[in-house]
C-alpha cells in the first residue's frame, strides 16, 4: 500500500498508509491529510490512486502545489517524490515502510510571503524558461563546471575527466568515465561507472539512481543541477 510521510521543518509529524482511491489535502478537518497552516488552502490538493499509479492534483490553491520544487497542476508521482504545500513536505512512497515515527482553525488562506515560497516560485520560473529554451531536460553547472547549461539531447551522456566525455568533471582520483546519465522511458538515471564515492546525488553516494527535478549531481569536485524537461 502507498504511504505519505508528512514533514514540517524536516521533522516527521505523520505517516499515512491508505487503501483509499483518493485522499484530500487541506487546512480543514474534513480532509484526509490536515495541514494546519494559513498558507494551506481549505481544499488545497488531492492524490488519486489507480492501477499502481498515483497522481497529485492541485485544487486551484492560492499558494500552489509543488512536486520536486516545480509548481504543478497535475503530476504523476514517482517513488520518493516530494510534494511541497505551504511549509509542509509530503514524501510519496509507493509501498509503506515498516518503521513508523510518532500532530487551528482559520477563516481564510493567507498568501505566503516567506523566503522559501518566494524561492520556490522564482526557481520554478527560471527552470521553466530553461526547459522552454532547450525543449527538454538540462544540466545546469553549479560548481566547478565548464558550462552554465547542458542540454541532455541524447540517450547516454558520459561524465568524467577523459577528453571524449560529454560533460567534463574536475577533481583528483575520478575515472576517465566516472558516470553516465541514461534516458529510458522518459526517465533519466545516473549510473556510477568509476571509483566508488566519487558520484553523489544530494550528497549521498549512489550506484544507480533515478533522477528527479532539482537533484544535485556531484562528480568529483563538480556539481550540476538536474532540471527535468516536463
Amino acid at each position: 500500500m502507498p504511504e505519505i510521510i508528512v514533514k514540517y521543518d524536516d521533522k516527521v509529524i505523520e505517516r499515512i498508509v491508505t487503501e483509499k482511491k483518493r485522499i484530500t489535502i487541506g487546512r480543514t478537518n474534513d480532509n484526509d491529510i490536515v495541514l494546519e497552516n494559513r498558507g494551506v488552502s481549505r481544499k488545497h490538493a488531492l492524490i488519486e490512486f489507480n492501477n499502481n499509479a498515483a497522481v497529485v492534483i492541485d485544487n486551484e490553491s492560492l499558494n500552489g502545489t509543488f512536486v520536486n520544487n516545480r509548481k504543478i497542476t497535475e503530476e504523476v508521482l514517482r517513488n520518493d517524490d516530494t510534494i511541497t504545500i505551504g511549509k509542509y513536505s509530503l514524501v510519496y512512497r509507493s509501498e509503506a515502510s515498516q518503521d513508523h515515527d510518532g500532530a487551528a482553525n482559520f477563516d481564510g488562506t493567507m498568501v505566503l510571503n516567506t523566503k522559501k515560497q518566494k524561492k520556490l516560485l522564482e526557481n520554478d520560473k527560471v527552470e521553466r524558461q530553461i526547459v522552454g529554451k532547450y525543449g527538454g531536460s538540462v544540466l545546469v553547472g553549479e560548481e566547478n563546471a565548464e558550462f552554465s547549461e547542458f542540454h541532455l539531447d541524447r540517450d547516454v551522456v558520459t561524465i568524467g575527466k577523459a577528453k571524449f566525455v560529454h560533460v567534463k568533471a574536475k577533481g583528483f582520483w575520478i575515472s576517465g568515465i566516472q558516470a553516465k546519465i541514461v534516458k529510458e522511458n522518459h526517465c533519466y538515471s545516473l549510473v556510477n561507472l568509476g571509483r566508488s564515492g566519487k558520484t553523489r546525488v544530494n550528497g549521498e553516494e549512489i550506484s544507480n539512481y533515478v533522477l528527479k527535478n532539482g537533484d544535485l549531481i556531484t562528480v568529483g569536485n563538480s556539481t550540476f543541477k538536474f532540471i527535468e524537461g516536463k
